[in-house]
């Protein structure tokens, strides 16, 4: 079980630099351009920033639900989260990909 958690605290914790990067790149298109689909990118960083800094405070800070999460979640319910934060790492470092060119 622990494996998934590290991997899962691995994948939180990327996708928190990557966004960290985008949200910067995004920010600074804002401030020069001012248009609304940069301003669209800049919330969408910042909200996904923010359900992975939970996720990552809660498999790593948290007292309670840390241990929780490694001992009590079933190995089906760790796989599917698992699957989400490695997609979303994946769909992240393609973003950057291409906002990085």
């Amino acid at each position: 079980m622990t494996v998934w958690l590290d991997v899962a605290r691995v994948a939180a914790a990327a996708n928190l630099l990557l966004l960290a990067g985008l949200g910067a790149v995004w920010g600074r298109n804002y401030l020069t351009f001012r248009s609304t689909h940069a301003a669209g990118l800049v919330v969408f960083a910042a909200l996904l920033f923010a359900e992975n800094a939970v996720a990552l405070y809660v498999y790593q800070a948290d007292p309670t639900l840390s241990a929780w999460f490694a001992t009590a979640v079933p190995v089906v319910a760790w796989r599917a989260l698992l699957a989400l934060h490695v997609l979303e790492t994946v769909a992240l470092v393609a973003l950057a990909r291409v906002t990085f060119d």
